[in-house]
């Protein structure tokens, strides 16, 4: 049953990745498990068994989460953008007792409120910037340099709470090329026996997993100096971050089309599931 949770723990965490303005370190937070991850990246070669077996049931789960969101979210987002962000928003929202329970007692100062209030900027910033364009993509050998730098980009995105790698993604316009494309066109290469496809699509996916890991194990070494020297005033940002992360999904217009009754009842149940999922799903103990 715990292997089962972490699955679905690492779900969640995969589901937020493919879905711009959602983050996956946030969603870490949420369900109590962030320093764990970070401690187990951290220390993956000199305690391998150990953190590979703690790792493993959530990366089964982002990986199925992903493969199947990059798929299924893209028509739930497209039919039923507000509700479906309405569950995003509950799990975000559910993360805050978590964040204020890890920063309780430990030191934050102004420095601690200097830090919510640049990072929750930052993270609001990071959205109005957002461009709606889309990068073209043609394999070579630049493009394969280039998704090397935007995995290891995104990827530290990805791990720190309340900055979406997907965001990034789509305001540099690859959003669509690398996510809604390159994955289901993989699945759909190797479903059918295409395997021109799959070569263009392991060309673009396999630098920009490469970069992701080079990126992980980056930024996890920067929180885990931040969290061991500066506990308290760290959680103040990341609190920042993750509170800004409702306001930038809010701010996206377009989840409004089509708003009505019926839409705004799905809105406040799912947000309800949302902040119950997070309840059950977080809590976890850290690892020392």
């Amino acid at each position: 049953m715990k292997w089962l949770l972490d699955v679905a723990r690492g779900a969640v965490i995969g589901l937020a990745n493919v879905i711009p303005g959602v983050s996956g370190g946030t969603m870490m937070v949420s369900m109590g498990i962030y320093d764990k991850l970070i401690w187990c990246i951290n220390h993956l070669f000199k305690k391998f068994r150990e953190c590979f077996r703690i790792l493993l049931p959530y990366l089964v789960g982002m990986i199925a989460a992903i493969l199947v969101g990059s798929f299924a979210l893209k028509k739930a987002f497209a039919d039923f953008p507000l509700p479906t962000n309405a569950l995003f928003i509950g799990l975000i929202l559910g993360s805050l007792p978590f964040i204020l329970q890890e920063m309780k007692g430990e030191k934050i100062g102004w420095q601690g409120i200097v830090a919510f209030i640049v990072l929750f900027a930052l993270v609001v910033g990071l959205k109005l910037v957002e461009a709606d364009n889309r990068a073209a993509i043609t394999l070579s050998i630049g493009t394969v340099l280039l998704m090397i730098l935007l995995g290891a980009i995104c990827s530290a995105a990805m791990v720190i709470p309340g900055v979406s790698g997907s965001m990034i993604l789509k305001t540099l316009g690859y959003y669509e090329p690398v996510v809604t494309e390159a994955i289901p066109g993989l699945v759909r290469g190797l479903t059918h026996g295409d395997w021109t496809a799959v070569l263009n699509n392991v060309g673009i996916l396999l630098p920009f997993l490469i970069g992701i890991v080079v990126g992980i194990f980056g930024i996890a070494k920067v929180i885990e100096i931040l969290m061991r020297k500066w506990k308290g005033r760290t959680y103040c940002g990341i609190l920042g971050m993750v509170a800004a992360s409702p306001v930038v999904i809010l701010m996206d217009t377009s989840i409004y089309e089509g708003f009505n009754a019926w839409i705004c009842i799905a809105s406040v149940v799912l947000l309800a599931i949302g902040l119950l999922i997070a309840s059950r799903l977080g809590g976890e103990k850290k690892v020392s």
